[in-house]
């Protein structure tokens, strides 16, 4: 074991260790699944002030949309001129065209400490025993492809996984059709805005194939903090920022 990754891969199996002591009385056989989701609202509650802030920018990326727009239109024969003129207007608004991705990129250290745990098979020099858990008879270290196979009584536990999976993305998807602009489309920027369409439409749902690659205990890490971002933008609720009116 590295030791970029030793002190981190132990603090985490014994908080995740602690939280499974504590959670079996209430979840019995599901406590190891409940510690990872509780290990993972831990982590996203530590990234709220990151995420207002990314929320914050996405809410600023929406109000100059059509400014944006109009650059566009304006500078596609010049992309020298239309990169000046966009990076003006984003520092103008204390805002970029990347708001939203730094929660995204904070929380790749911690899915892969968590995919480290589930795959040593010791931490500290002593056996890891988080690998005897399981959910539902998947053990929480197995692969959908590994082990009893895809189309075995375990293969079945992962696709409720990406079943779930895909119902955060299409609701995500849904939720961001609904709140992003729709400018008026120009033969300059209409092969562009379909792209980017295309893209909104396909990126949520990229987690449930991410998840078939991953640790069983990584797929509810994934579904547990899309599912926190789902709550975060369609708010209000208990985990969702509120955000203050930029006019006010």
């Amino acid at each position: 074991m590295s030791s970029l990754f030793g002190v981190p891969l132990d603090a985490a199996y014994h908080v995740i260790s602690a939280l499974v002591t504590v959670l079996t009385p209430l979840f019995g056989g599901f406590a190891a699944a409940a510690a990872i989701i509780a290990f993972t609202m831990a982590i996203r509650l530590l990234l709220v002030p990151l995420s207002y802030r990314a929320m914050r920018g996405l809410e600023s990326q929406t109000r100059i949309a059509p400014q944006v727009h109009a650059l566009r239109q304006k500078h596609a024969a010049n992309p020298e001129r239309l990169q000046r003129e966009l990076a003006a207007l984003y520092q103008a608004e204390g805002t970029s065209m990347f708001a939203g991705c730094l929660p995204i990129l904070v929380q790749w250290p911690f899915l892969s400490v968590l995919y480290l745990l589930f795959r040593s098979p010791t931490i500290g020099g002593q056996p890891n025993q988080l690998l005897a858990h399981d959910l539902l008879g998947a053990p929480l270290s197995s692969h959908w492809l590994g082990g009893a196979g895809p189309f075995s009584a375990q293969g079945a536990v992962f696709v409720g996984l990406f079943v779930l999976l895909a119902v955060i993305g299409w609701a995500t998807a849904r939720l961001a059709r609904r709140t992003a602009p729709t400018p008026a489309t120009s033969t300059s920027t209409g092969l562009a805005s379909s792209a980017i369409t295309a893209a909104t439409k396909i990126t949520p749902y990229l987690t449930a194939v991410f998840a078939a690659f991953l640790p069983l205990a990584g797929g509810l890490y994934l579904a547990t903090t899309t599912a926190w971002t789902l709550c975060e933008r369609a708010g209000p609720l208990p985990c969702a920022p509120q955000l203050a009116d930029p006019h006010d």
